[in-house]
């Protein structure tokens, strides 16, 4: 299997509505050998929405992955000193996440642990899920963009006529850009249509 022994820090953020999408990406990851550690933000790790309890949420991604997620800032801290990932993904990455991520703030677990893992040098996969992406968040995007070992999942116009600054991931390509990200290179192209 082509994720046979690959360490993966999987960070899912609060965007809910993608969420369920996202629990499939991580299942066909486990399915394909990868040993997925999951990484919960605050609000996922507390948020009750119309897409799903934060119980709910956070028991299927342990049951998935056999792994209780981690939650805190503490828990993340090690991940830099103890090299415990080969690379690591932030899907979904909200805007808040990016926006605090391209201008190094360190307040949620997943931040955390986006730093304690860049510190060894290894990929960062982003895969952005944002309503302002062509708004204030499009310079974070081109900050993430430029940033030695950040990788974008592939994104598109999810809704261009009624959300026209909302950017989305094509969620489906993240374990591609995951094997290209573990060759240092970045998946291309990296804007696509969603038609």
């Amino acid at each position: 299997m082509q994720f046979d022994g690959l360490r993966i820090g999987f960070a899912l953020t609060g965007s809910h509505c993608t969420l369920s999408e996202i629990t499939q990406v991580i299942q066909n990851l486990v399915d394909q050998g990868a040993d997925v550690t999951p990484i919960v933000s605050y609000a996922v790790e507390s948020m009750d929405t119309r897409f799903g309890t934060a119980a709910g949420w956070n028991t299927q991604i342990q049951e998935i992955t056999g792994k209780i997620p981690i939650h805190t800032i503490p828990d993340a801290e090690p991940i830099g000193p103890e090299k415990k990932f080969d690379c690591m993904v932030i899907a979904p990455c909200t805007g808040n996440t990016l926006a605090k991520l391209a201008n190094g703030i360190t307040d949620t677990p997943v931040l955390m642990a986006a730093k304690a893992h860049l510190r060894n040098q290894r990929p960062l996969v982003i895969a952005i899920s944002t309503n302002d992406g062509l708004g204030l968040n499009a310079r974070n995007i081109g900050t993430l963009l430029i940033t030695k070992n950040v990788y974008l999942v592939p994104f598109g116009q999810d809704n261009p006529v009624s959300k026209a600054n909302s950017l989305v991931a094509h969620m489906n390509k993240i374990p591609e850009t995951i094997l290209s990200a573990c060759d240092g290179k970045q998946i291309q192209p990296v804007l696509l249509d969603y038609q």
